[in-house]
């Protein structure tokens, strides 16, 4: 399985995604500032990955203060996780990581400063290891929902690579390939950052699932020629009524799905879902730099001058989503009591752990 991020006695390691598809390479990051960097700067990327990210960046950095008394350790938290919370506004598992962080730390407070920090350190391995089992699980549920043959078509990446590993909708793709069904992938490029033809078609490959990068704008008559099955793609924050953000180009893809009658599939872990966002409306949407834009690595594709606009991500509204695919199950219109009633589930299930 493709290592995105692990726990190391030296830091946090990544695996490099802005170096990817020609460079394999690792950074380490040894300071919460340097986890927040990596954040904001792509190297790691991909709401589950992002949280997972969020959650060793809090840990180290709280390993590292020199706090010497709970209230110093708790001033040193809170900035750590302002810091954190500032890089990626769309990603609400960013968010969703640092409350958990947060409600670990308050159950730790009265304990010798070595168990506290020893223990936020579990927590984020922890989150880890339960990312990469909701992703199986939700490969599982969605398998089901895959054509036995053809084409099924993904936008930007999640896969292994946006995740601890297995993926969202990489990983229903690979639990159906894994169940004998016999899938051909076709990938979006993804502009502007080329995240399906740089990430996706490399994780694809490295598996042995057959690939085809086509550029965004090719998608609509790929439909209409009969060479896709099925659509099945990730979120970074799926609202309480089942709007869903995602990479910019999600929208176009799910319209042009509803035209040819063809499913449209969003796959994503329960930590994705925002019940307290009622809406897609109500979803902060990034605005990157527009270098991304203008440029292709050191390549200027654009005149000098020309107005640019960067945003992140777009918003799917539910009418256009045929299922949401989670670790617990699938949910269907209307979104608002199957996504509430899957949420409760999950509260239920922890709490009977406890």
């Amino acid at each position: 399985m493709i290592q995105t991020l692990e726990w190391t006695d030296h830091g946090v390691r990544f695996l490099d995604q802005t170096k990817l598809p020609t460079e394999e390479t690792y950074v380490t990051a040894t300071t919460y500032q340097q986890v927040a960097d990596v954040i904001r700067n792509m190297v790691v990327r991909g709401a589950p990955a992002i949280g997972v990210a969020a959650g060793m960046g809090i840990a180290l950095g709280v390993q590292n203060s020199k706090a010497e008394t709970a209230g110093d350790l708790k001033k040193d938290f809170d900035e750590i996780c302002k810091t954190i919370g500032e890089t990626r506004p769309t990603a609400v598992n960013l968010f969703w990581a640092i409350r958990r962080m947060q409600g670990k730390f308050e159950t730790l407070r009265v304990r010798p400063m070595p168990q506290i920090k020893q223990a936020l350190v579990e927590e984020a391995q922890r989150m880890h290891a339960e990312d990469i089992a909701a992703n199986q699980a939700m490969g599982r549920h969605g398998a089901t929902l895959m054509p036995s043959s053809g084409g099924v078509l993904t936008h930007c990446n999640a896969g292994a690579l946006a995740t601890a590993g297995y993926g969202t909708a990489l990983g229903v793709i690979r639990a159906a390939i894994e169940q004998g069904k016999k899938i051909h992938v076709y990938a979006d490029e993804t502009r502007p950052f080329l995240q399906g033809s740089r990430l996706t078609a490399w994780e694809l490959m490295k598996d042995g699932i057959p690939t085809t990068v086509i550029s965004d704008n090719m998608a609509g008559a790929m439909m209409k020629q009969g060479k896709i099955g099925a659509i099945v793609v990730g979120a970074d924050r799926i609202a309480a009524n089942g709007d869903v953000a995602n990479k910019i180009g999600t929208y176009t893809v799910a319209v042009l799905a509803k035209e040819h009658g063809i499913p449209f599939y969003v796959a994503a872990p329960l930590s994705t879902i925002d019940l307290d966002t009622p809406d897609g409306s109500r979803i902060p949407i990034e605005e990157r730099n527009p270098r991304e834009v203008t440029h292709v690595g050191p390549n200027r594709l654009t005149p000098e001058g020309a107005r640019i606009r960067n945003p992140a991500f777009d918003v799917t509204p539910a009418k256009f989503v045929t299922a949401i695919i989670t670790e617990r199950g699938i949910a269907r219109a209307p979104y608002q009591e199957s996504l509430a009633a899957l949420v409760s589930s999950r509260l239920l299930a922890a709490g009977s752990r406890q």
